[in-house]
């Protein structure tokens, strides 16, 4: 008879980690709450939140559609001593409920001088590939990451989506944590010991290019590094705020090259934030300049072909990360 050891690992989808996470807080913890559209009878429009308001009841609260009302009631609550996790069905929305967000939620411990905190999570969906169109496909990270006070955090694996939606919930600051939802059937090893927030993960060591990025551009990256003929190192950074230099530079000092990949739009994003970074730090040791690669500054197109011409994938990372291993 085989010992247990011998079993097959359990692998589990993204879907199932995130709704596992909520399941797992809110047993943890009564003071979490779940609010949003649909998310209680009808499981959420993706399905995240099945069969989490036939356990925890009262506390998981179908809303109207009205996210300006039910982000800033979540808000309220949590300044009020709940632990509230509220879900932005698609992240192109949050547009019609950014005050409650940045004026409240990230200012509240400053202006009360710390004697209150926030802890709210405010779960989103992000992402092109599935033909969505310019209103329900953009990447907008980099807008949470420019506010003080937010952290913001996109897992690309069905660990992370678990473990750091944990983390999130404890964390007394406001969260926005980013969901792709291109990952929802993406199968994986489960695991339960929360991180910290904040810490990257060496994804794939390399020695040639250092390849940063988050969220689902990571498996393009992986998959990049497999066939490349350059030596990538490719880092998860997990979450934005805040962002993991240490590892970042770490990895930089040894390669002498840096490429940023990720999917929302470049012009003024994440990227160059952490490309100013870097050449700041390491100018002096840079074997050549640091380069982007993401997502042209144009509306993301209905069209699947126009939509795949735009996005980076394995086959232009690896152009890229030869480009400039040749640069230097």
């Amino acid at each position: 008879m085989s010992s247990t050891t011998d079993r097959p690992a359990t692998r589990t989808r993204y879907i199932d980690a995130l709704n596992q996470g909520i399941a797992d807080a809110m047993a943890e913890d009564e003071r979490v709450v779940l609010m949003g559209i649909d998310v209680g009878a009808g499981g959420g429009i993706f399905t995240v939140t099945k069969g989490l308001h036939e356990r925890f009841g009262a506390r998981v609260l179908d809303t109207p559609i009205s996210e300006m009302g039910y982000v800033g009631a979540a808000v309220g609550a949590a300044m009020t001593g709940l632990r509230p996790i509220v879900e932005i069905m698609f992240m192109d929305f949050v547009g019609v409920c950014m005050d409650p967000i940045l004026n409240q939620a990230a200012k509240l411990p400053y202006m009360t001088s710390g004697a209150l905190e926030c802890p709210v999570v405010f779960r989103t969906q992000t992402g092109a590939g599935r033909s969505a169109g310019a209103q329900h496909s953009q990447s907008l990270e980099a807008w949470f990451a420019h506010v003080p006070g937010l952290k913001v955090v996109m897992p690309a694996t069905v660990t992370d989506a678990h473990d750091l939606l944990v983390a999130a919930v404890r964390d007394p600051d406001p969260v926005v944590f980013v969901e792709n939802r291109r990952l929802y059937g993406m199968r994986g090893e489960p695991d339960t010991d929360p991180l910290p927030l904040g810490r990257a993960r060496i994804a794939r060591p390399g020695d040639e290019v250092t390849v940063v990025t988050w969220g689902q551009t990571l498996r393009e990256c992986l998959a990049a590094a497999e066939a490349c003929p350059v030596s990538l190192e490719v880092i998860d950074l997990r979450s934005l705020v805040p962002l993991d230099m240490e590892t970042v530079l770490a990895s930089v000092e040894r390669t002498g090259r840096l490429l940023v990949v990720h999917e929302a739009v470049q012009d003024f994003g994440a990227g160059a934030e952490i490309a100013a970074r870097v050449a700041d730090a390491l100018f002096d040791l840079l074997l050549a300049p640091v380069r982007r690669l993401a997502t042209p500054a144009v509306p993301m197109p209905f069209s699947p072909e126009l939509e795949r011409s735009l996005l980076p994938d394995a086959p232009t990372i690896v152009e890229a990360a030869e480009a400039l291993r040749r640069e230097g």
